[in-house]
């Protein structure tokens, strides 16, 4: 007999499995303005959150700069292509 789920973290496991990450990754190529510009509006940061991930890009090669579901990251990425930054989703 199977156990039912019961309680308010039923489906905790079902719900962090769908949360992905947009991962953004250092280049040679683009300016520090033009990269936390990017990250306000493409990824709604404040000013200082996106500079913070900018220097973790920078001395780090890559910073997680999103989570959410995968419908919600996939136009961030596009957007973040379209602008000529290396991104991916994991």
């Amino acid at each position: 007999m199977q156990k039912e789920k019961s309680g308010p973290f039923q489906d905790t496991k079902e719900i962090t499995e769908d949360l992905k990450e947009l991962i953004l990754y250092n280049d040679d190529v683009n300016t520090f303005d033009f990269v936390i510009e990017t990250l306000v509006e493409v990824c709604q940061h404040d000013p200082l959150q996106a500079e913070q991930c900018a220097m973790v890009v920078h001395f780090n090669g890559k910073c997680a700069v999103k989570t959410g579901s995968l419908t919600e990251l996939k136009p961030r990425k596009q957007e973040m292509t379209n602008r000529k930054l290396t991104v991916s989703i994991n």
